[in-house]
């Protein structure tokens, strides 16, 4: 008896072969005219519908001709290369991210075993960071042809919703500074809120950074590069000039010196005589101290 099979030939319009899937009853384009090569094409969907446990052996044998590596590379392989051809800040956040915990769903998985659900899952355990960078990983393996095909198609990635950022507001800034008893630590955060300056731009200002005639104070943002201007009013102005006039502790090698105003330790924040800097890459201790007399 002759077995049934789920794909038959169709010829539209004499021109492209078309697959019609009794199952579905759907047509799929074989995207040729020639016979001999449609019906190649139906008995290779045939068979596979036959012997779904095959298609992937067989595939390995046909891809290991053209890549020895198919058949072991993992997903760790793919962080791996992406990691060594990147190099500064970017290197960094990349070996960073390559420690995510929800990647050890599929770190050691075969790139061609790889299935959405096994990709999804890992989506659903992660962050939006996680979202992030895995869509950059399967691209970097397509790309690659590593992969036979994309695993999850571009749409149908879930979208990433970042939380709400914002700057804190003047009441809030007030109750920082009404809580802090440091006063060089409080001087700092005044100066953070007047200049919209991060703490690391604060700790490198200089002396001839201010422009007393004018009255204004010039730096360049570290972490953008791009030049400031600020002009300040009075009450930004007496900050400086309560300022003591050595240079700044952060600008200095060695250990920082003690600090004046020890606060009471609760077992958690910053060491305030440590100037090694914390995981954000921040010193824990900054000390504005730049030689700010006239």
């Amino acid at each position: 008896m002759k077995m049934k099979t789920r794909y038959r030939l169709f010829l539209r319009r004499k021109s492209v072969y078309y697959a019609f899937d009794d199952t579905t009853k759907t047509f799929t384009s074989l995207k040729t005219k020639d016979k001999a090569e449609a019906v190649r094409l139906l008995v290779a969907m045939n068979e596979a519908g036959r012997q779904p446990a095959m298609n992937l052996s067989l595939a390995r044998v046909y891809l290991r001709h053209s890549d020895p590596m198919v058949s072991v590379r993992t997903w760790q392989h793919v962080l791996d290369a992406i990691i060594q051809i990147k190099s500064g800040p970017t290197q960094v956040r990349w070996k960073s991210a390559a420690k995510d915990k929800a990647f050890d769903l599929i770190r050691n998985r075969i790139l061609i075993e790889t299935q959405a659900e096994h990709l999804l899952e890992v989506l659903r355990t992660g962050t939006v960071s996680t979202n992030a960078f895995l869509r950059k990983i399967h691209n970097f393996a397509l790309d690659m042809n590593w992969l036979p095909a994309t695993v999850i198609p571009r749409r149908q990635w879930p979208a990433i919703h970042y939380k709400e950022k914002r700057a804190i507001t003047f009441e809030e800034h007030q109750k920082i500074i009404a809580a802090e008893v440091n006063p060089e630590r409080k001087n700092l955060y005044q100066l953070c809120w007047h200049l919209g300056a991060s703490q690391g731009d604060i700790a490198s200002l200089k002396g001839e950074d201010v422009d007393w005639t004018n009255s204004t104070v010039s730096f360049v943002r570290k972490k953008t590069g791009v030049p400031v201007l600020v002009h300040l009013g009075s009450e930004a102005l007496n900050l400086f000039k309560d300022l003591p006039s050595e240079a700044h502790c952060a600008s200095r090698q060695g250990p920082c010196p003690p600090d004046p105003y020890p606060p009471a330790r609760t077992g958690s924040g910053p060491d305030r005589n440590n100037c090694r800097p914390d995981k954000t890459g921040r010193a824990n201790h900054v000390d504005p101290h730049p030689s700010f007399r006239r």
